[in-house]
């Protein structure tokens, strides 16, 4: 096949992106939309369901939206046969669902550490599981596995979720080495660090007018020297939901600025 930017369009597919109501998962929406996807997204519950109908409505897009949770088994595979009865088979599957709890190991107990990797892991298996077999039936399918930067890094208080993001990693790597045979493309995007309203307080000034430690220290350690922004991530999730990167398979997309290729600047 000769190159076309026609590969970057995903007219006519339909695309599933999880725990999109708002933030990096609405983000990525976006983009896809943009590039001609069909969105669907689902929640745990059917007041975040509604949130996320009127959200994408607000900026012009229609987009379907289905209550499960993508630690249940069950509830997950009748989620997916309901979406492949209204909308469509699923051609591109986003699992950006997932939570971090901030807790020093040692006060961190089994059941919060199980948490974070039931939903940071095993939802992303689960969800993976449920849309491969149409996948391979159709012959083509995308999976694009929301990772981390501590896919790759440690932090203080962030155990559970490395711990779970790693394990995505290799995950990603894994359902590549299982399926690719059936042209399955399962790719992962590690964001940086990106200013959403969450990380807000984070980049307030301070009483005397200086930076947060915290974003001093971000900024610091970004070659970029700024924080990602939502949109940054857009396009990376195009080119991986896209025949442009057919051949990409099993890698992990980090879109931090550079950070993971920077010792930092000398004291």
């Amino acid at each position: 096949m000769s190159f076309s930017m026609d590969m970057f369009e995903l007219k006519g597919k339909v695309a599933l992106v999880t725990g999109a109501v708002y933030g990096i998962g609405f983000e990525i929406a976006k983009g896809l939309a943009a590039a001609g996807a069909t969105i669907v997204f689902n929640d745990r519950h059917e007041e975040g369901v509604k949130k996320g109908i009127e959200n994408y409505k607000e900026i012009g897009i229609k987009a379907y939206g289905f209550v499960f949770d993508i630690t249940d088994e069950a509830a997950v595979e009748a989620g997916v046969k309901k979406i492949e009865d209204e909308v469509g088979v699923i051609d591109i599957l986003v699992n950006n669902a997932g939570i971090i709890k901030r807790i020093p190991m040692l006060e961190m107990t089994a059941e919060d550490f199980r948490q974070v990797v039931d939903i940071d892991l095993n939802g992303q298996f689960i969800m993976s599981k449920a849309v491969l077999p149409s996948m391979i039936k159709k012959g083509h399918g995308k999976i694009i596995n929301i990772c981390s930067m501590m896919s790759e890094l440690g932090r203080e208080t962030v155990a559970g979720y490395a711990a779970a993001k790693g394990g995505l990693k290799m995950l990603t790597k894994n359902i590549c080495s299982e399926f690719g045979e059936a042209n399955i493309q399962c790719n992962g995007i590690g964001p940086g660090y990106i200013a959403t309203p969450q990380t807000a307080p984070l980049r307030e000034l301070q009483e005397d007018g200086s930076k947060h430690p915290f974003d001093q220290f971000i900024i610091s350690k970004t070659p970029a020297a700024r924080w990602g922004e939502p949109e940054d991530l857009a396009g990376s999730a195009v080119f991986l939901a896209s025949d442009a990167s057919n051949f990409v398979n099993g890698h992990i997309l980090y879109v931090d600025g550079g950070i993971l290729a920077y010792i930092g600047k000398q004291p």
